[in-house]
């Protein structure tokens, strides 16, 4: 195991300097246990409630395991709530159902391909578990639609949608599941500040505040947020780190990248902060990709935040077209992985806030689940009108390319083969921009998933810098890296962080 004087270099390091640089950053690597009074004991403590945390406490409960989850927000759930419930499973049922064949082989090498620089061993783990944890899952209250998905960067379809097209389908039924179970709870309002270390370096608690009360006034509630009433927790076996991504960290991601401002959109709930991540790196723990931070590419600027705008966005982008607004015509595969497409989006919109169009016509708008359309309508988002004609003037598109595009769409559609940006035809279900009324909305993307974190094995457990386990730490879910790469292959956010709380709980 690492032990804690060699994690202290951690402080000197090109990494951790950025890191401590932070305003009013506690450095202390880590509380001493002749230092504290401990107020209560658990086998396991888990910070965060998202979709990792909560498998993770799940799992580590049925081992027989004491479990507290503490979660910062007044709400269980973090992004996972907001999150669109899709998961990715190979060779599942439906693509039996509906004759779609696909492998081991094809899932790993889509993830590679999209993030480039994944680390092979923990996609293998995630791959070869992926059945296992839709079936935990569903075991624990999850209920999905019997319909399969194609997500973007993927080679065939492979996705199940939550039945209410929400990460809440699963979020709320674990959480009810844990509610039930005699050595497991969760608290809320209840902020992890620090671990505490014995005279070996072994994680044997953490310090916490419980009637926490996040505040979205401050700049960085982190390190700005004195609240709450201080306690120490021991732990027996160790604590988990899930605690998520740091997208709407003000102060950290614009350390990772300058371009991030502070008024720069997220997907992310107010609380996704850098923290608890922070404290493992003062621990010693090894950063990966910490920098790489990921776009969505199905938002809309006409709303703030996550928004309500993904599923008429996914829908144009497979039952119809995006466009330049300047030209009136496609600039991308639209079914391309989301960090193609969001560059591409962002080349369109430049400096002057050109925002793409997407559009599809009532054909396509009949594939949308029941409520999207007039959800998105209702909130302004989306528009209707009667003739493409209208569409582009409202728009600003000059008419007669615009149309010229729409024909040449058409035309590949027909002919099963997208001579322009290799777009896969056969995910249209031969749907065209023909029938009126046709659908429209403006497109940008938004800051949405940070792809590294802490450095974690197959078992989850967290490496130091001499790449051995951190004695006592483990983590999932967004709070680490590696498993996604540069660039996360769409619908396998859900199962990651599934499928690795899974695997710290049944290991820890």
């Amino acid at each position: 195991m690492s032990s804690i004087s060699r994690r202290n270099f951690v402080k000197m390091s090109v990494a951790g300097a950025g890191m401590l640089a932070l305003s009013g950053l506690d450095t202390q690597a880590a509380l001493n246990q002749k230092e504290v009074k401990f107020d209560e004991e658990f086998d396991v403590v888990i910070v965060g409630s998202g979709f990792a945390g909560l498998a993770a406490a799940i799992s580590a409960a049925k081992r027989g395991k004491n479990v507290l989850v503490v979660e910062k927000m007044g709400r269980v759930g973090g992004n996972s709530v907001i999150n669109g419930g899709q998961i990715a499973v190979h060779n599942n049922d439906l693509q039996k159902r509906d004759g779609i064949k696909d492998s081991k082989e094809l899932f790993v090498k889509d993830i590679l391909s999209a993030g480039k620089v994944n680390h092979p061993s923990l996609v293998n783990v995630l791959v070869d578990r992926d059945m296992d944890t839709f079936k935990f899952a569903i075991e624990n209250g999850a209920k999905f639609s019997d319909k399969l998905y194609f997500a973007g960067g993927h080679s065939v379809a492979r996705s199940y949608h939550t039945e209410n097209e929400s990460g809440s389908g699963i979020i709320q039924p674990f959480a009810n599941v844990i509610k039930d179970m005699p050595n497991a709870q969760i608290r809320t309002r209840t902020k992890f500040d620090k671990f505490i270390i014995d005279e070996s370096g072994k994680i044997i608690g953490v310090a916490i505040r419980e009637n926490y009360k996040f505040d979205a006034k401050l700049f960085h509630d982190d390190t700005q947020n004195l609240e709450g009433d201080k306690k120490f927790i021991k732990v027996k076996n160790g604590v988990i780190l899930a605690s998520g991504g740091f997208s709407n960290d003000k102060i950290f991601r614009q350390v990772q990248n300058p371009a991030i401002v502070p008024t720069t959109d997220s997907t992310n709930h107010p609380g996704s902060s850098a923290g608890a991540m922070i404290e493992g790196f003062k621990l010693g723990a090894m950063p990966i990709l910490v920098g790489q931070i990921l776009y969505s590419h199905v938002k809309c600027p006409d709303e703030k935040g996550n928004g309500i705008g993904s599923p008429f966005a996914s829908g144009c982008f497979t039952y119809g077209m995006s466009v330049n607004a300047k030209t009136g015509k496609r600039y991308v595969n639209e079914l391309a992985s989301r960090r193609i497409v969001s560059e591409a989006m962002f080349n369109v919109i430049g400096s002057d806030e050109n925002y793409p169009i997407h559009i599809m016509d009532s054909d396509g708008a009949a594939m949308l689940k029941d409520g999207v359309l007039e959800r998105t309508m209702q909130s302004g988002i989306v528009k209707k009108f009667d003739t493409l004609e209208a569409l582009a003037k409202n728009y600003k598109i000059e008419v007669q390319p615009f149309l010229n595009e729409v024909e040449r769409y058409n035309s590949f559609v027909k002919s099963g083969k997208d001579d322009d940006f290799k777009k896969p035809i056969e995910i249209t279900k031969d749907i065209t921009i023909t029938k009126p009324p046709f659908y429209a909305m403006r497109g940008t993307p938004k800051l949405h998933s940070t792809m590294g974190g802490l450095t974690i094995n197959e078992k989850a457990q967290v490496l130091g810098f001499d790449n051995k386990p951190i004695d006592g730490l483990y983590a999932a879910g967004e709070v680490t890296g590696g498993v996604w790469g540069l660039s996360r292959l769409g619908n396998i956010g859900t199962l990651s962080c599934l499928a690795f709380g899974m695997i710290a709980g049944e290991n820890i």
